[in-house]
């Protein structure tokens, strides 16, 4: 008797369990569908200053001082966006061109954790304050990666 109350139990939370799991479902839907212009344009913005900016631009403005070369490669890093995945390339090419590795460092850093770019839609859905802060804290905390990276290796 006891494991047939427990069983009627369980099957009434599934129920409101997959009531609500339907609701969040098309909450989430609408959400992502008034977000999608947004996104769209983060891409194509992001798309466009990568294509604009001069590869051999970035490698004219490192001046092989580890904390100004650090400080550039973060102001870099932050006007232009991209991901992680060409970061890598990206920092792998600065290196053989000749750019300290604080500079390259701090450069990867805030190519993916600093969004000039991103920062409207941002601030849109997480709030301006919110999105000031974590910019300001990601581009000083590039600088001092970079500078540290540079310190111990």
């Amino acid at each position: 008797m006891v494991a047939s109350i427990l069983f009627i139990e369980n099957d009434a939370m599934a129920i409101l369990n997959k009531k609500e799991f339907v609701q969040a479902g098309k909450k989430s839907l609408r959400s992502l569908a008034s977000s999608l212009p947004i996104l769209i344009g983060v891409i194509l913005l992001t798309g466009w200053v990568m294509n604009v900016v001069d590869k051999n631009w970035i490698n004219q403005i490192f001046h092989f001082n580890p904390w100004l070369d650090a400080a550039i490669g973060s102001l870099a890093g932050s006007l232009l966006a991209g991901n992680p995945t060409s970061s890598y390339v990206l920092g792998g090419e600065l290196l053989q061109q000749g750019v300290s590795l604080a500079g390259a460092t701090a450069f990867i850093v805030a190519w993916v954790t600093v969004g000039v770019v991103q920062f409207p839609a941002e601030s849109m859905f997480l709030g301006v304050k919110f999105s000031v802060y974590r910019n300001l804290l990601s581009f000083v905390m590039a600088i001092l990666i970079g500078f540290i990276m540079y310190m111990v290796f």
